[in-house]
């Protein structure tokens, strides 16, 4: 006997005596759990989304659509990125002031070319004040997950205040469970048992956010 089988027989000889009509899972779990915590204006969801992306050492910065490119631009220049990567999606206009190169988001892209590239620029899905959590979920503007976890440097723009929403459970509501979703609660890091932290292992060192208005 496998161990497959050795643990389905202990499953089934768990569940011999549950009647077949019992309650299932989906109704006997109450979900009477509060939607959001505290009652917030518009602006105070921002002011909070964006205190929380500050505290996981995200960038945050605030603009309109007439000076987004502007600072795109300012932000890439910085960063003195030569090679930005562009999701096939994006709004050209968000890169009309910036002269980097561009390369585009293909499937046959290997780590290797990937990795060449200093910056990406991307939409979001959702951002969740209550967590400071931006969600991608692959749509034209966000391009393949791997885009945004192979360079170093991601500037995330937000739609204020139609992508922005209070908690989690919002979110879920807004989402396709089907789709490729990245949950990204700041820059990329960790820490070993000495709490040494080391940022950049499993994605871009620095998360610059873009609340536009």
């Amino acid at each position: 006997m496998s161990a497959r089988e050795r643990i389905l027989g202990r499953v089934r000889r768990a569940l011999a005596d549950v009647p077949r009509d019992d309650t299932p899972y989906e109704r006997a779990v109450v979900r009477d759990y509060l939607r959001e915590h505290g009652e917030r204006t518009v602006e105070q969801t921002v002011d909070l989304l964006a205190e929380n992306l500050a505290d996981y050492r995200a960038v945050v910065h605030r603009t309109d659509f007439d000076e987004l490119p502007y600072l795109v631009m300012r932000l890439l220049a910085e960063r003195g990125s030569q090679y930005v990567l562009v999701p096939p999606g994006l709004p050209p206009e968000w890169m009309s002031a910036a002269d980097p190169t561009r390369v585009h988001d293909r499937g046959v892209s290997t780590p290797h070319e990937l990795d060449r590239v200093e910056s990406v620029v991307t939409g979001c899905a959702v951002a969740i004040a209550e967590t400071g959590t931006i969600v991608l979920d692959g749509s034209p503007d966000q391009g393949r997950r791997r885009i945004t976890l192979v360079p170093d440097h991601h500037i995330c723009v937000v739609r204020v205040p139609e992508q922005v929403v209070s908690s989690v459970p919002q979110a879920l509501e807004r989402l396709d469970p089907a789709r490729p979703l990245t949950w990204i609660s700041g820059p990329s890091a960790t820490s070993d048992i000495e709490l040494d932290r080391v940022e950049g292992v499993h994605g871009p060192r620095t998360l610059e956010v873009v609340l536009l208005s």
